[in-house]
């Protein structure tokens, strides 16, 4: 029961919150409790084995059932240990917006949906929480009002109803070809001689893009930049966690516990996937640096780095594998500091743009050091965790040799090349340039806190992850 607690509390409490009409400090207070029992409730799952929890059975192949293996104790960790800083910083960014009540409704009850996508013990019930998240999170993307919300928000209907439509298909492959859609470390055909690979493989493509849709693979990134109008507690989770990792984290599922590396390997299921990834790994890169819309520059980079993780796993090895969940928890922790000390430009100095954030490293010297920290950490300066996960992604790759592999080493080098260009930029503005005169505002303990926390584990993990890196290396060669 503590899986379907986990779930349910967060979405049970969120829906409820309109009904019970607290005043700020009561509704903050009870959110926040929520969270963190919601956290702890993750932590204990994550500690003790629970076994699976069946919920909905159709029949004996297809049912609505909770387990977390130890993939997804990676996804539902992360989660559970970003939500609450996500809060805290909501809590202060929101104070002077509308519609709060309706904002934080939704914002809790994502936290519960994305974890019912960490501990879903099969393909379809892994579709189902996706498909659920796009509901919970599209008020979110809306949640302005303006035109551009609008619009903003239903690009990112259209693209996640297309895409759920295509991996849509390839579930219905997966059942009509393999019987089941139970995770299976290794996939569930491993060691099987099996007469259809072909109509396997095609369903794992259609899959791959129906999931790139959340994951921003080019060309099905285009609601993510437009979504950059949302607040910023929400872009931060949108980039950082639950939307995109939530894509991520479902092709390394169908990759790894479904179809199987040694169904895709050496075939076009392997190749196209490769491809695709490796160019958008420098196209992400390159828009970014077009972009002057801070937010926006964020996002494209958000687009780039997905695909590290992905190109990571589509080299069906135990090397890769390992170094695209490095790089998925790394990623994590960078984008959200920049995501939020980037809110904080916007909202107390007035700053949306890369030529507004001039003198701010001194007027605002917390911020300018994060900023700077974790922008040296994604353009992958050693020894940073930036730099830790990319190395061990181009090791992972020339290993395995190759036309693919070897260009996206290329890819790593120029995404390097232009990551630190298109984030040093404005962290150098911040310092070099004389001020604007921007009108500065207080900067709340609740921003600063966040920041400086995220900040110190970002250092912690870069000073020692030996651990963690151990950990990921034996889920991943559990899971060829």
């Amino acid at each position: 029961m503590t899986l379907l607690l986990a779930i349910a509390l967060p979405v049970a409490l969120g829906a409820l919150l309109p009904v019970f009409r607290l005043k700020t400090g009561n509704r903050n207070l009870y959110l926040m409790l929520a969270t963190l029992l919601t956290s702890a409730l993750c932590a204990y799952a994550i500690a003790v084995d629970i076994p699976a929890l069946r919920l909905i059975s159709l029949n004996n192949k297809l049912t609505i059932t909770l387990r977390l293996d130890e993939q997804g104790k990676i996804f539902c960790a992360l989660v559970a240990f970003l939500w609450p800083f996500a809060m805290l910083y909501a809590f202060n960014y929101m104070k002077d917006e509308h519609k709060q009540t309706s904002f934080f409704s939704f914002f809790l009850m994502s936290y519960g949906v994305t974890l019912g996508i960490a501990m879903s013990a099969n393909l379809l019930t892994l579709y189902v929480f996706y498909e659920v998240l796009t509901l919970t999170t599209l008020p979110l993307v809306m949640h302005g009002g303006s035109q551009k919300s609008i619009r903003a928000g239903l690009k990112y209907l259209y693209y996640s109803l297309g895409g759920s439509a295509f991996a849509f298909i390839g579930l219905a492959y997966l059942v009509y070809f393999g019987g089941q859609t139970t995770f299976v470390p290794g996939g569930l055909f491993k060691g099987i001689s099996l007469m259809h690979t072909q109509q396997l493989r095609l369903g794992y493509l259609l899959c791959f893009l129906g999931f790139s849709v959340k994951a921003s693979v080019f060309p099905l990134h285009g609601w993510l930049p437009t979504a950059a109008v949302a607040p910023t507690p929400v872009t931060a989770l949108l980039h950082a966690v639950a939307v995109v990792k939530s894509g991520v984290f479902a092709i390394i599922r169908v990759t790894y516990y479904s179809f199987g590396a040694s169904v895709l390997a050496g075939s076009y299921a392997q190749y196209i996937p490769l491809a695709l990834t490796t160019f958008t790994i420098v196209f992400g890169c390159t828009m970014a640096l077009k972009e002057k819309h801070l937010k926006r520059r964020l996002a494209y980079s958000t687009v780039s780095n997905l695909s590290y993780i992905l190109f990571g796993a589509m080299l069906l090895s135990a090397q890769g594998l390992t170094a695209g969940l490095m790089h998925l928890i790394f990623h994590a922790l960078m984008k959200i500091v920049l995501f939020l000390a980037v809110g904080v430009y916007n909202k107390r100095a007035n700053a949306y743009y890369v030529d507004q954030v001039r003198g701010l490293g001194t007027t605002l010297p917390l911020l300018g050091v994060v900023f700077t920290l974790s922008s040296l950490a994604m353009t992958g300066i050693p020894p940073l965790i930036g730099f830790i996960s990319k190395w061990a992604l181009a090791e992972a790759a020339l290993l395995i040799g190759g036309p693919l592999p070897l260009m996206g080493v290329v890819a790593l080098l120029i995404s390097a090349l232009l990551t630190g260009i298109y984030l040093m930029v404005p962290a150098v503005t911040m310092y070099t340039r004389p001020s604007q005169g921007n009108q500065l505002t207080p900067v709340e303990a609740g921003f600063k806190v966040t920041l400086a926390t995220l900040s110190l584990v970002v250092l912690a993990l870069s000073a020692y992850s030996i651990p963690l890196i151990d950990y990921l290396a034996r889920t991943a060669a559990q899971a060829m």
